[in-house]
């Protein structure tokens, strides 16, 4: 299938993880791919790879008139850029608070303002931000980036409604456990890796690949009528708790 064909994707933190798994699937669907991340060009990256912090407003800026000027359009972005952060609020300093927030939270803010622009122009468009389990529900000495991934739920609901009349979709991914670079600190304890994954009722941590799917659906035309949606890719974590061990 080609369900992205003629569209032009951005995808930001695709250098790695769950970005870069989103840039290679939609290649795949027949999609130019422009890959934005601060980190180096990824072997093979399928598509144009230019180099962004998504924290500076006017390089921002100034790259999404370049691929606007160079491919005509923008139909895609994918909101991907994040780091992880642990602490509880009397552990966090002022200074880490706000590079949290910076990255996670208002990066997605830039990236969407200046992707806004040629989609309202051609009266249409799919932002898709990536979330996380810990915006849906909190969790404990993870408050920067709980506060910074709640707001990426708000951040989705109300671009959905400022901008559902051109329509332009904007809706988020909360995934759970995914094993990427970002969460190789868990990987390197064991024990608390099992028993988080142990907490998801497909009982296992997620591939990058995984919410790629998911995202493509949401950037396809499949999912026209869908916008302002927070859709878990959680493997079960938020259905609930288990309290008996599984058969």
């Amino acid at each position: 299938m080609a369900r992205l064909q003629n569209k032009v994707a951005v995808v930001t933190g695709a250098a790695s993880g769950i970005g870069l798994a989103c840039a290679r699937r939609f290649a795949e669907e027949g999609a130019q791919v422009v890959g934005l991340d601060i980190g180096a060009a990824p072997a093979e990256f399928p598509g144009l790879f230019m180099s962004l912090d998504v924290r500076d407003e006017a390089q921002i800026e100034q790259l999404m008139s370049e691929i606007v000027g160079r491919f005509g359009r923008l139909d895609v972005l994918v909101n991907a850029a994040g780091i992880a952060d642990q602490g509880s609020v009397t552990a966090t300093s002022t200074a880490n608070w706000q590079r949290v927030l910076d990255i996670n939270l208002t990066g997605s803010m830039l990236t969407s303002k200046y992707a806004l622009a040629p989609m309202l122009a051609q009266r249409s468009g799919s932002i898709i931000h990536i979330g996380s389990i810990f915006g849906l529900q909190g969790c404990d000495n993870n408050v920067a980036y709980n506060v910074a991934k709640g707001g990426i739920n708000q951040l989705t609901r109300s671009m959905a409604i400022d901008y559902g009349h051109a329509n332009i979709r904007v809706n988020g991914l909360c995934p759970g456990l995914i094993d990427t670079p970002m969460t190789s600190m868990v990987r390197d304890n064991q024990a608390f890796h099992a028993y988080f994954a142990s907490q998801h009722m497909l009982c296992r941590a997620g591939q990058p690949e995984e919410v790629a799917n998911v995202a493509l659906f949401l950037a396809s035309d499949e999912a026209s009528f869908v916008s302002g949606q927070m859709i878990a890719v959680d493997g079960g974590f938020s259905a609930g708790r288990r309290f008996a061990p599984p058969q």
